[in-house]
């Protein structure tokens, strides 16, 4: 069985068109429709926003232990 992608938006009456498949008239296909979860909500776009920042000991070096030349 051979599978070709292709990305559409459904219309606002609820159709979806999928034209220019690289196939023959008169072929028999199986249709699966994967919906794509949206990466990004208009809402969820900043969530750190406004949110108060504290740096306790903001000039005290980073896992200092981690290095081996400090050892």
């Amino acid at each position: 069985m051979q599978a070709y992608r292709v990305n559409t938006t459904i219309q606002e009456d609820g159709t979806l068109t999928v034209s220019h498949l690289p196939l023959q008239a008169g072929e028999v296909v199986d249709v699966i429709i994967l919906v794509q979860p949206s990466t990004v909500r208009p809402g969820d776009r900043y969530l750190l926003r406004g949110t108060p920042i504290t740096y306790i000991d903001p000039t005290e070096p980073v896992a200092e232990a981690d290095w081996e030349a400090a050892r």
